[in-house]
C-alpha cells in the first residue's frame, strides 16, 4: 500500500535520495518540490555514497556528491540539486502496485483460461522445457531460467529507460540462481513488491490475456518477462488452495467502473477473472487507506500466497492472488462512514472447458 504511514515495531530508518523537481530548480521564489529516486536507483546512489565515491552514473544522469547535484546527459547546463533524507522505510510512497488494475470484468469466465495462464504455457514452450519440468520439481533448470529472467529484465529496463535499475534487479536475482527454488522464489516475490517497472510491465502484459485483438502484445513479452513470471507463479511453498480467508484491496474506480460491477451483480453466479498477479492485504484498515473504493473478497478456494514475509514492506500484510483466479460479484454498497463504495467478491479456482488440455500441455 502506498502514500501513507505504517510504523511497525521494527520499523527501520533508511536514507532516501531525492532530486529537486521544480520547473526552475534554482528558483528562490518557487516552493521547493522534491521527487524520490526509485528504490533500485536509491540503492545504487547510497552504495556509492557510502563508499565515498565522488560521483555515480545512472543511465543518462550523473550524481555529483561533492556539489550534491544531478547532471543530465553530461550537459553541465542541465543540473538539479539532490539531497539525502532519512525516512522510515514504511513512509516511502509505494501505492501504485495495489491500485494497478488487474481485473477486466467485461470478459466472462467462459472466455478465460483455467488455473494455468496461457502466458505460462507459452513461456514453457519458449524455454523448451521437457515434460513435467517446472522449477519446483526440477532444480537443474533453475539456473537457466534465472539467467533468462535476468536478461529479460535488463531488456525491459532498456525499453523504459531504466537500465541501471534493471541491472541492479537482475544482479540481485542472479545471486540466488544456485541456492535452490525456495530462495529464488522468495527473491522473486520480494522484487515483485518493490516499486519498479518490473511489476508494472508484467501486469500490463498479462492484462491483455483473453483479448484476441491484443494477443500479440502479451506474446511479445513472453521472452523478456516470461521467465520471471514462471519463477513467481511456480510457488514451491504452497501446493494447496487457500480457503476461507478474507482479503481487501483498495482501488481507484471511475463511476462507469462501479456501474459495471453493479451490472454484474445481477448475475452473482457468473464468474470473471483476475488477469494478472493481484496485490491485496489481509488487513482491512491498511487497504482502506488507498483508493476511492474497496474490494472485500471472500476466498472460498483459490491459489493465493501470503508474501508478507518476502515483501519489501511487511507491514502491508500482502496476499498475492495468482492470475486465473475467478470471482463473482456478490454485493455493492456505499460506505457512508468512509465515503466510498464497497464491492464484495467471492473468489474460486474455477476450471473452464479447456482445463484438461492446458493441464496436459503443462504436465505431459
Amino acid at each position: 500500500m502506498r502514500d501513507f504511514t505504517i510504523v511497525p515495531t521494527d520499523a527501520t530508518t533508511k536514507p532516501k535520495w531525492m532530486w529537486k523537481s521544480n520547473v526552475d530548480p534554482w528558483s528562490k521564489i518557487q516552493t521547493p518540490e522534491w521527487s524520490c529516486y526509485s528504490d533500485a536507483q536509491n540503492a545504487i546512489i547510497e552504495e556509492a555514497f557510502l563508499k565515498n565515491q565522488t560521483f555515480v552514473i545512472l543511465d543518462n544522469r550523473c550524481i555529483d556528491f561533492k556539489r550534491m547535484i544531478q547532471i543530465f546527459d553530461n550537459d553541465q547546463k542541465k543540473q538539479r540539486p539532490v539531497r539525502r533524507n532519512a525516512l522510515t522505510e514504511d513512509k516511502l510512497p509505494q501505492e501504485e502496485r495495489f491500485l494497478f488494475d488487474t481485473v477486466i470484468p467485461k470478459l466472462s469466465f467462459g472466455k478465460q483460461y483455467g488455473w494455468v495462464p496461457p502466458f505460462i504455457l507459452e513461456v514453457r514452450k519458449s524455454l523448451k522445457l521437457k515434460a513435467k519440468q517446472l522449477p519446483s520439481n526440477d532444480e537443474v533448470i533453475i539456473p537457466m531460467i534465472v539467467e533468462k529472467a535476468a536478461l529479460g529484465i535488463i531488456d525491459e529496463g532498456k525499453l523504459v529507460g531504466e537500465r541501471s535499475k534493471a541491472e541492479a534487479i537482475a544482479e540481485e536475482l542472479m545471486l540466488q540462481k544456485n541456492r535452490g527454488v525456495k530462495e529464488v522464489w522468495k527473491c522473486c516475490a520480494n522484487l515483485y513488491t518493490r516499486p519498479s517497472f518490473l511489476y508494472r510491465k508484467l501486469n500490463e502484459a498479462m492484462r491483455f490475456l483473453g483479448s484476441e485483438e491484443d494477443e500479440q502484445l502479451w506474446r511479445d513479452k513472453v521472452r523478456t518477462l516470461g521467465p520471471f513470471c514462471l519463477l513467481l507463479w511456480d510457488n514451491p511453498f504452497k501446493s494447496k488452495l487457500s480457503k476461507n480467508i478474507i482479503l481487501y484491496r483498495g482501488v481507484t474506480l471511475h463511476e462507469e467502473h462501479i456501474a459495471t460491477y453493479q451490472t454484474l451483480l445481477k448475475n452473482p453466479d457468473e464468474y470473471h477473472s483476475f488477469q494478472a498477479f493481484t496485490s491485496c492485504s489481509r488487513n482491512q484498515e491498511i487497504a482502506e487507506l488507498v483508493g476511492n473504493a474497496l474490494f472485500i473478497m471472500e476466498v472460498e478456494y483459490a491459489f493465493t500466497a501470503n508474501i508478507a514475509g518476502e515483501s519489501s514492506v511487511p507491514a502491508e500484510e500482502e496476499e498475492l492472488i495468482f492470475p486465473g483466479v475467478c470471482f463473482s460479484v456478490q454485493r455493492v454498497k456505499f460506505d457512508d462512514k468512509n465515503k466510498k463504495p464497497l464491492i464484495y467478491l467471492k473468489l474460486r479456482q474455477r476450471l473452464n472447458g479447456m482445463y484438461n488440455l492446458f493441464y496436459l500441455d503443462l504436465c505431459t
